[in-house]
């Protein structure tokens, strides 16, 4: 497979929280795509459970100072960024005191699910596009790993699909297994809007988006779809089995069948076969 910008748009990433299999995947297949000579650009929510100092976490001046509206409120948008020494990898983080500081991950002290967790998914996905941006950077492939990326896909098709940064990317969707039971709430549709993604476009789903209809939102604006782990809602897997959306499932050794679905998103480069 020829060389391919890959950016990743994680939920989670060892070290910097709790391994399970999001956390570990959050790092492990960035730093498989790299070692597959592959660049790869790598992105989470600096959540409020991630010690700065060590992770030796620090601000990007140049990136930050976006505001970005959700909800008609203005929400700074502030970058820091870090390296995995162990795997070579360096993450930026999206961070804002409303959405992440001094908060603990997608359930509260009690373990609920926060009621803003819609908000905060819209805000790292165009906190995570509008960075890239300024980076000058142009993914080939981007992948999403976790619901807080699950309005990735939406937004690169409508919203963001005339920037130079993604006019051509595929879209490639992980599905993990389910984390947060809470809807999203009667305004999730109204703060999801932003340019051309338009209200229209979401008539056809759930007033209240819960983690299913997220789903349902990513497969459609997808290219492929991965099944990360064994478990995933039945929901979601017959949904994208009748979209006809090609689809990779589970694997335990998943690096070089990953790079394979990678190849098959894009057949103009595939080889023609040799006339008789």
């Amino acid at each position: 497979m020829a060389k391919k910008k890959i950016l990743f748009i994680n939920q989670e990433i060892t070290p910097y929280v709790p391994d399970n299999t999001l956390s570990v995947m959050g790092k492990s297949v960035p730093q498989a795509m790299q070692e597959l000579n592959h660049e790869i650009r790598t992105f989470m929510p600096k959540w409020g459970t991630i010690n700065e100092r060590r992770g030796q976490l620090h601000e990007v001046i140049r990136l930050s100072g976006m505001n970005l509206i959700i909800n008609d409120t203005d929400h700074p948008l502030i970058i820091k960024v870090a390296s995995i020494q162990s795997a070579r990898v360096q993450v930026y983080f999206i961070d804002n005191d409303d959405y992440f500081g001094k908060r603990l991950m997608e359930k509260d002290e009690n373990g609920e699910d926060y009621a803003d967790n819609g908000e905060r998914a819209i805000f790292f996905a165009r906190g995570v596009l509008e960075t890239v941006k300024k980076l000058r950077w142009v993914p080939d492939i981007i992948h999403c790993q976790g619901w807080m990326s699950g309005v990735v896909p939406f937004y690169v098709k409508t919203a963001y699909h005339d920037e130079p940064s993604f006019a051509e990317t595929k879209v490639v969707t992980a599905l993990f297994n389910k984390s947060i039971n809470k809807d999203f709430g009667e305004d999730f549709k109204k703060c999801l809007e932003f340019r051309d993604a338009k209200a229209e476009l979401l008539e056809g789903y759930q007033d209240k988006f819960d983690f299913n209809e997220l789903g349902k939102l990513a497969i459609d604006y997808s290219d492929g779809i991965i099944q990360a782990e064994a478990g995933v809602e039945p929901e979601l897997l017959k949904y994208t089995a009748d979209k006809n959306i090609p689809f990779l499932g589970y694997q335990e050794d998943f690096a070089d069948a990953y790079e394979t679905f990678y190849k098959q998103l894009f057949p103009e480069e595939q080889a023609p076969e040799e006339e008789d």
